[in-house]
């Protein structure tokens, strides 16, 4: 991958990652919002350290190690990715409140329109902030809209020292389990 400046990180600021979604899908991948390095890239996930394209992958979900500028690939399998917030960032701790509040809300109106069989937040932290949640845990959730469950997943950030890539890739395989049923 061809490393970034400072100044063409500092840009990425102000740009949009279009979402890779389609209707239908089996899992809705929803991170917290774009990193530096993805809005510079326009590819999810894209920072080196990040484990959720190895994660998505040990967990069974993709038959190979996909690169990040190969997510449009994962529509083929019944995946999407999309956010919480759309503003990118250095780090998830520049997001106010209200920021995840408003992501929460145009999230559910994203999942009403898309339908997915399931929504995977991947941050505990984000799903409690977005959807006024403050006990949520890890795994399948109560809360649904319309026929889309909702799971969420460990933040996959190499920042998150509490999971490593294969309890992750074990909670992602529990969803994509459920998803398969």
């Amino acid at each position: 991958m061809t490393r970034l400046t400072a100044e063409q990180l500092e840009a990425a600021r102000d740009r949009l990652v279009p979402d890779v979604v389609a209707a239908g899908l089996h899992v809705l991948f929803c991170g917290i919002n774009p990193g530096l390095m993805t809005a510079a890239t326009g590819h999810h996930f894209a920072r080196p350290g990040n484990r959720f394209w190895p994660v998505l992958h040990l967990s069974g979900f993709t038959p190979r190690l996909f690169k990040p500028s190969e997510q449009r690939e994962l529509l083929s399998y019944g995946l999407g990715i999309t956010n919480v917030v759309a503003r990118a960032t250095a780090r998830a701790d520049e997001l106010s409140a209200e920021e995840y509040r408003e992501g929460g809300r145009l999230l559910a109106t994203k999942v009403a329109r898309l339908r997915p069989r399931w929504l995977a937040v991947v941050g505990v932290t984000a799903y409690r902030a977005a959807f006024d949640d403050p006990k949520a845990q890890v795994g399948a959730q109560e809360r649904v809209f319309g026929d889309t469950r909702v799971w969420v997943l460990p933040n996959p950030s190499g920042l998150n020292a509490h999971w490593t890539a294969q309890t992750m890739a074990e909670e992602f395989a529990r969803l994509r389990v459920a998803a398969q049923a």
